[in-house]
């Protein structure tokens, strides 16, 4: 971070700036992003904070406690059996966790320990939507050409509970908008866009206008490369499994570090999918950096 790196409140929400970047957040609104400029030109999809209205339409926001659909919202654990609430926006099965749709805190003592640092908190009760207790965290962190956020998830339970997690950033799908992403496996869908079976796929190398997916990809290495006429960026974290959304309708596309496969909870080894078991206390961890640098 450098001493042009700002912190404020905005209008609605926290904005960051520091050279280029500016980096506005809705706390209120799922702590998600709200969007992410480069001398005012979209490198995510973004708004206005104070347009913000719902995270449909959000730049980016986390995903907690667990990454993707469970299906028919039911799982069993330990012994018990359990059924999420319907998620009537997404048909029959949840979507993307919880931590999205409640209010998250700003940190109070980030603030001042760190210019271009915001940390914000979550403490979730168990509920209808999600029945453990856990506390999540996020941090954001913004240079002069980059984005850096940090996950994690607690068990506040006083049990043993499944946990995952991941992000769910949107780009702009522009003109020339071309993704590269080295990888060893694709997971083959149903009509739900539930995951079946495992099939080999080195990797993609298109232009993104040519992509239609909504799939779950195994053994990502390195960087996933984003480029287009007005930016080259380069996502990395510290997961090893993606989700590619590439709805050919849309004016935006997605590439999701996530933690665990799409419903993992069902099947016979959660585990060996990706979905930990949390200790209460215990604590399960990511990031995942954004660092940007113009095509002109």
């Amino acid at each position: 971070m450098t001493s042009s790196t700002t912190v404020r409140a905005a209008a609605q929400g926290i904005e960051i700036r520091s050279g280029a970047l500016r980096l506005a957040l809705r706390p209120d609104l799922g702590g998600a992003i709200a969007g992410l400029w480069h001398h005012g030109v979209p490198v995510l999809r973004s708004q206005e904070p104070e347009r913000l209205m719902s995270w449909h339409d959000a730049a980016s926001f986390a995903l907690v406690p667990y990454s993707n659909r469970i299906e028919q919202g039911r799982f069993d654990w330990h012994g018990r059996s359990y059924r999420l609430a319907p998620d009537f926006e997404a048909g029959p099965h949840p979507l993307h966790g919880v931590g999205h749709l409640g209010a998250w805190r700003v940190e109070p003592s980030i603030g001042p320990s760190g210019p271009g640092e915001v940390a914000l908190v979550l403490e979730h009760r168990g509920d209808d939507g999600w029945p453990f207790d856990f506390e999540a965290r996020q941090l954001f962190q913004l240079g002069p050409t980059s984005l850096r956020t940090e996950l994690s998830v607690t068990n506040r339970s006083a049990q043993a509970a499944p946990f995952g997690l991941g992000w769910h950033p949107y780009f702009p799908k522009r003109a020339r908008s071309r993704l590269h992403v080295e990888c060893s496996g694709r997971w083959e869908i149903d009509a739900s866009k539930l995951p079946t079976q495992l099939v080999p796929q080195p990797g993609v190398d298109a232009d993104i206008a040519h992509l239609d997916y909504d799939h779950g990809f195994e053994g990502w290495i390195g960087a996933a490369r984003i480029r287009d006429e007005r930016f080259a960026l380069t996502l990395r974290s510290s997961l090893t499994r993606l989700v590619l959304y590439t709805p050919q309708a849309k004016d935006y596309f997605c590439v999701e570090p996530v933690s665990h496969v799409a419903n993992a909870i069902n099947q016979p080894a959660p585990s060996a999918l990706g979905l930990v078991t949390l200790q209460p206390g215990q604590s399960q961890r990511a990031w995942m950096t954004l660092e940007i640098s113009t095509t002109r």
